[in-house]
Order: C-alpha cells, then sequence, then structure tokens
C-alpha cells in the first residue's frame, strides 16, 4: 500500500472517532443534567406561577374567639312590708242631756189603769180517732142439733186390723152452708180412715161462717176420730 492511499483512510477514521465521542459526550452530559436537577428546574419555569399558586394553599389565620362575659346574678330585691293602719280613735260625741220639763205641745199620757189583755188559749189539739174495731168473726159449725149429719162409717177392715186415730179436715164452707172443696189437714196414719173422713165432711150440712153478723164463705177445720170400742 502507497502512503497516499493510507492518508485518507485515517483521516475518515478520525472524523467517526470524532463523532461518536460527541455523542458520547452529548449522553453523559444530559445523564448529568438529569441527576443535577436541571431538568426539573425547566419544568419549574415553564409552568405557570398561577397553577402553583392553586396547588399551593396558605394555612387559615387562626381567630381567636371572643370570651363569654358572665353577668353577675342580681341581688334579691326585699319586697316592703306593709305596716298595719292605725286609724285614729273618734272624738268623744257629747252626751245628751234629759230634760224634765215637757214641751209645751207635748200630749199627755194616760194615768187609768188599763185592764189586762186576756190570755192567749193555745188550740186543743185532737185526739186522733181511734181505728174502729175489727168486726167480729163466727166460725162455721157442724154441730147443731137441726143439721142431722150422721156420723162417719167404721170401715170393716179397720177394725179387724185395729185401725183407729184422728183426721183433721180442712173444708171450704160457701155462703150456703154447703161443702165446696176440702183437703187432709192431719192423717191418722192410716188412707182407709183418711178417706172415710175426707168423704164424710163433703156430705155434712154446716152453719156458714159470719163476718160482723154478715155470712161469709170461709175455711174451716173439721175433726173426726176413730176409736174402737
Amino acid at each position: 500500500m502507497t502512503p497516499s492511499a493510507t492518508r485518507p483512510f485515517a483521516s475518515g477514521l478520525s472524523r467517526n472517532a470524532l463523532i461518536a465521542g460527541g455523542v458520547v459526550l452529548f449522553h453523559l452530559a444530559a445523564l448529568w443534567a438529569l441527576q443535577a436537577g436541571l431538568l426539573y428546574r425547566a419544568a419549574q419555569i415553564v409552568v405557570p406561577v398561577e397553577i402553583l399558586s392553586q396547588l399551593i394553599e396558605p394555612p387559615a389565620p387562626k381567630v381567636d374567639l371572643p370570651k363569654p362575659v358572665v353577668q353577675p346574678a342580681a341581688p334579691p330585691v326585699k319586697q316592703p312590708v306593709a305596716k298595719p293602719m292605725v286609724r285614729p280613735r273618734p272624738a268623744p260625741q257629747p252626751v245628751a242631756i234629759a230634760d224634765p220639763t215637757p214641751a209645751p205641745a207635748a200630749p199627755t199620757g194616760v194615768t187609768t189603769p188599763q185592764p189586762p189583755a186576756p190570755p192567749v188559749t193555745a188550740p186543743v189539739a185532737e185526739a186522733p180517732a181511734a181505728p174502729p174495731a175489727p168486726a167480729k168473726v163466727e166460725l162455721p159449725s157442724s154441730n147443731a142439733d137441726y143439721l142431722q149429719n150422721p156420723k162417719p162409717p167404721y170401715p170393716p177392715i179397720s177394725k179387724r186390723l185395729g185401725e183407729q186415730g184422728k183426721v183433721i179436715v180442712r173444708v171450704f164452707i160457701g155462703v150456703d152452708g154447703l161443702p165446696q172443696k176440702d183437703e187432709l189437714e192431719q192423717s191418722s196414719g192410716f188412707d182407709r180412715l183418711d178417706r172415710v173422713a175426707l168423704d164424710t165432711v163433703l156430705k155434712w150440712r154446716y152453719v156458714p161462717g159470719k163476718r160482723g153478723g154478715v155470712a161469709e164463705a170461709m175455711w174451716f177445720n173439721v175433726p173426726i176420730n176413730f176409736v174402737l170400742e
């Protein structure tokens, strides 16, 4: 190889080396700038001041509130005590003195004694009228001779069996003296004797009862005795 041919090759190699070195230096400077915060400072310059003022708000000022004022309690008001009213004692009035001398036109008194007033008699209260006496009551009767009432028949069976006793029959007697109804008031203890007594008193005639002398229908007890002889 000739020296003329090697010279251009060397010049081209040195130029490429310079370019490569410049690129490397640029990247190194960029890295150093990033690390040093040059890009952040440039961003602060580009961002408007108004945006930074909105992002950063100043703290609100502290306001001191006024302390409440405590009013002192009012002293109690004393009520005035009313004094009793004292009335003045009235002045004594002059006493009038009677004049014994009569007036010229005064009427003269009567000297003649007057008769005493008649006594006042209190009205005598009338005694209450006594209640009228109750009217006399006369009970009916079956023992009058003119009635001719037969004796009740004694049942033969009762005689053989020795049945005896007293029967009381309650009979309602009309104003005409005839029996209207009867009922057993007291039993003899034997049914045959009781039936004979009830049948007998309905066949009899009676003296009607009276109240104040007037005939009146009323109840009457008729005793019948069954006694073995």
